[in-house]
């Protein structure tokens, strides 16, 4: 009985409340936009509402049992669960039937669950059980090497089953790598190579050329000399060797529009020469004015040149066809209304349609008329912003927003490595998930398929989020019930 009523004062009920909230509210979101004239009852077991009300009742049940297991449990069986969750990736690879394209769903009897959803908790407690062993420090990049690991595995198993919206997820970790030591320069590197492969891919597929040389690329190139530039103007201050970069990059570009006028030049490979030369250049100055600071800067600059070229080729060889016109479609390059653009524009008609006020509970028109495909899972948002409008939506968003920021609070306020770890890790998937989610219903993110945190239709999705919150609940809950 102690233990109980320890456990009653311990626990974080806001956070339970926000959960309970948005749970609630999914659930009459996904009766909204599943709703036709000829159900009779939110409680109809054969319609998605009812079966997500069954769902939502074994998710409570599944928050409870983990309320009562004792925490220290979770961290002495995390690499145990690890390898189970692997072992189940791989599993599902060879035996999971085919559904619209992917293999990840297991089916047992009446229910089929994916495993990949399980993967995010069991790759957070591995990561928050080896970043708390004894004498571990994330400071050099050889101490980035075994996270990786630990987190490429079940991102390359579940690639594998075609499910690559789900693998993205695991690079919300790099967050949580940050918030432990990683240095600002990974997520750097990170966000250059995005920018990079956008501009090249972005540009080259489109019909504007240069003679025989592509916009994108050329336009990758001045982003690697700007950043060149900007490194040595502004941050080291070593203004003389940055004009003198900019006036030979000014030099080669006039000199080769001269020549083109004459005899045809392919201007990507006098962007790429260009590059080139200015990197050797500053590997030069480093040599000779023992200046140490522009090496990495080198090896950047040409691991850059080397993404760009191959950009190309992970964009036609590597990523699926339905892939790449969501990626032509985010950028523009393909509008396709009546194809892999059809979601979207639909969505963006559903929620602006919605208005300030919305259209009010079951009176979507674009929800109602199945618009909308996968409007009750992954575009599960549209259906609020239609029948909510603006005030509904951001109302919901603003929730997220304060769920995140309870999150990262009970992280805060941890004790033990292991907790905290864990709990950023939570707040980064929660993160990426509702980021990505929102952004891709918007028309700002691209479409690879991910559910919205406790409102999207699915037992996997609404198992998995719950099992990762309560968790940090109950590993909170621990700091004062000792337990």
């Amino acid at each position: 009985m102690s233990r109980t009523i320890s456990m009653k004062y311990a626990l974080d009920w806001t956070t339970v409340g926000i959960y309970l909230f948005l749970v609630f509210f999914g659930w009459l979101n996904i009766y909204g936009a599943s709703y036709d004239f000829d159900q009779s009852s939110i409680f109809d077991f054969s319609q998605r509402a009812g079966k997500q009300f069954i769902w939502i009742l074994t998710g409570f049940g599944l928050a409870g049992a983990i309320l009562l297991i004792d925490s220290r449990l979770y961290s002495f069986f995390s690499y145990l669960f690890y390898v189970a969750i692997l072992l189940l990736l791989i599993v599902t690879i060879f035996v999971a039937a085919d559904v619209k394209g992917s293999r990840s769903w297991l089916e047992i009897g009446p229910v089929s669950f994916q495993p990949a959803e399980l993967a995010k908790t069991a790759t957070a407690l591995a990561l928050a059980k080896f970043m708390s062993s004894y004498n571990y420090k994330l400071k050099t990049w050889k101490d980035l090497i075994p996270l990786g690991v630990i987190v490429f595995i079940p991102f390359a198993l579940i690639i594998l089953q075609q499910e690559t919206g789900s693998a993205l997820v695991f690079l919300a970790f790099m967050l949580m790598f940050y918030r432990e030591g990683m240095k600002g320069l990974v997520l750097l590197l990170v966000v250059l190579a995005v920018v990079l492969f956008v501009v090249a891919i972005g540009f080259s597929q489109t019909f504007i050329q240069v003679d025989r040389g592509t916009v994108g690329m050329v336009m990758a190139m001045f982003i690697i000399l700007l950043i060149q530039f900007c490194y040595a103007f502004f941050f080291n201050r070593h203004r003389k060797e940055a004009l003198n970069l900019a006036l030979g990059a000014g030099f080669i570009a006039v000199a080769s529009y001269i020549v083109n006028i004459w005899v045809k030049v392919n201007y990507d490979y006098i962007a790429m020469g260009t590059v080139i030369l200015s990197t050797v250049y500053w590997i030069i100055i480093e040599m000779f004015n023992r200046y140490k600071k522009y090496f990495l800067l080198a090896v950047i600059s040409f691991g850059s040149l080397l993404f760009c070229f191959s950009a190309d080729y992970i964009f036609n060889e590597v990523l699926e066809p339905h892939q790449q016109v969501r990626i032509k479609v985010l950028l523009n390059m393909d509008e396709d209304l009546a194809g892999a653009g059809y979601n979207v524009n639909q969505s963006k008609i559903a929620i602006g349609s919605g208005g300030f006020l919305g259209k009010g509970f079951l009176n979507g028109t674009q929800t109602k008329l199945k618009y909308v495909p996968e409007q009750d899972t992954d575009f599960i948002f549209c259906t609020v912003g239609e029948e909510w409008g603006f005030v509904g939506s951001s109302a919901v968003l603003l929730l997220y927003l304060w769920l995140l920021f309870r999150i990262v609070q009970i992280a805060e306020r941890q004790r033990d490595a292991f907790n905290r770890i864990y709990g950023y890790c939570v707040a980064s998937i929660f993160f990426f998930h509702l980021a990505i989610n929102v952004g891709m219903v918007l028309g700002i993110m691209p479409v690879i398929g991910i559910p919205l945190p406790f409102l999207s239709y699915g037992g996997s999705s609404l198992w998995s989020f719950t099992i990762l919150l309560f968790i940090l609940l109950r590993l909170d809950a621990a700091r004062r019930t000792g337990s």
